[in-house]
């Protein structure tokens, strides 16, 4: 078996000037961008980007090689330095300890999870002394690595990975796939409560907002240190231990024949649409295009919202725009390849793929040879991991 190479591997990131505008947009809006519909191991995929801040906080890729694809959405908060980190290192990791491991498993994915946390946390220390905001820097991070028929979509923080699904009846209906670590959701709200049983501020409702300390809306994410690390940075936060964790919610999934599509997008779409909703669109959409469709659907919310026309959104320039909306990044991906396979599955389940691979793919899927239980009994083989620190 041929390990992974990250020389191999074609990564395709969407590119954006740091200040936003400025002629790289598209033609009905200079801070929105995209990219045209490109090939990936599996099918096509789609996708765009809009700016509202006055430098754009989302950061996302798409990293394609002939066997796998990976995708990561990561939604800046306090400034880009974070999101940007995880754009570097959070593939690369992947890539380097599925390498050590012959294979990709849910183990991987938490140790590059880690591995980025720490190294931004290293970051932020050798840094502090001259930039102490930075210790205030984070992003939510949303990953899904797509491979020969099974997925895994891991996350902190409030972005999401939606499936578009074929119904019994001929729709097209919406599975969410991912966990949103909002304290806006009270159950995720009594379980950091249960968590600080002591610590009767660890969550404060504050201007008509859920927030960790009264600041944080998500209790995981990359960065955020000074709710991890007291002392960090100076600031004057009371802690008894850490507020928020980076500890990812990890699914695995076979992908199913009756599987679409998939939609990776920052919270800032799935402020402005429900799954249901974004799910519709797409289903009903040309594939050209389809991302920038879906952030065009929020942008136009978002203007009614505040009871504006969308022509009129479009002259709200970066900055002043994030009072109307948020940044917002959409991968859409669809499973043309997928529909037809049914005998390959992924580590974890219990046929081993090893036999099949080809001596040119790059990328090696090994099997844990356990057997699954849910495969056994016939329940959908749908598995959710989440670990709380």
């Amino acid at each position: 078996m041929r390990q992974w190479s990250q020389e191999k591997m074609k990564s395709r990131a969407t590119k954006l000037p740091e200040s936003g505008g400025g002629g790289g947009g598209s033609e009905d809006d200079e801070l929105m961008f995209e990219v045209g519909l490109k090939p990936h191991a599996g099918g096509e995929y789609s996708h765009a980007v809009v700016q509202a801040n006055s430098v754009i906080e989302d950061q996302s890729q798409v990293v394609v090689s002939p066997a796998a694809t990976f995708v990561g959405v990561y939604d800046g908060h306090g400034g880009p330095e974070a999101s940007k980190f995880v754009l570097k290192h959070l593939v690369a990791h992947v890539n380097k300890f599925g390498t050590e491991a012959r294979g990709l498993s849910t183990q991987v994915i938490r140790k590059a999870f880690n591995a980025t946390e720490e190294g931004f946390e290293r970051l932020v220390k050798q840094s502090v002394s001259s930039r102490p905001q930075l210790a205030t820097v984070g992003t939510c991070c949303l990953f899904g690595a797509i491979l020969r028929d099974g997925l895994y979509i891991a996350n902190v923080g409030d972005s999401r990975a939606v499936l578009g699904q074929r119904g019994r009846d001929g729709s097209v209906v919406a599975v969410r796939l991912s966990t949103d670590h909002s304290v806006g959701n009270e159950k995720v709200r009594k379980e950091v409560e249960a968590l600080n049983p002591d610590d009767k501020q660890i969550v404060k409702f504050c201007h008509g907002v859920w927030r960790i300390k009264g600041i944080l809306t998500v209790s995981r994410a990359i960065g955020d240190l000074f709710l991890k690390k007291p002392g960090i940075g100076n600031y004057p936060v009371l802690l008894k231990r850490p507020a928020i964790s980076a500890e990812p919610s990890i699914l695995v999934r076979r992908i199913q024949p009756q599987d679409l599509f998939l939609i990776f997008a920052s919270d800032g779409l799935w402020d402005q649409l429900s799954d249901e909703g974004a799910v519709n669109i797409v289903s009903r959409s040309p594939r050209a295009g389809v991302a920038k469709r879906l952030v065009k659907a929020a942008l136009v919310e978002a203007a009614r919202k505040r009871m504006m026309s969308y022509s009129r959104l479009q002259e709200v320039a970066r900055g002043p725009r994030r009072q109307i909306h948020d940044d917002i990044s959409v991968v859409v991906l669809y499973l043309d390849q997928h529909s037809s396979s049914s005998n390959k599955v992924i580590s974890g389940s219990r046929h081993d793929t090893s036999s099949s691979r080809s001596a040119a793919t790059p990328i090696g899927i090994s099997s844990s040879n356990t057997s699954s239980r849910s495969d056994q009994s016939g329940i959908d083989p749908v598995r959710r991991e989440t670990r709380k620190s």
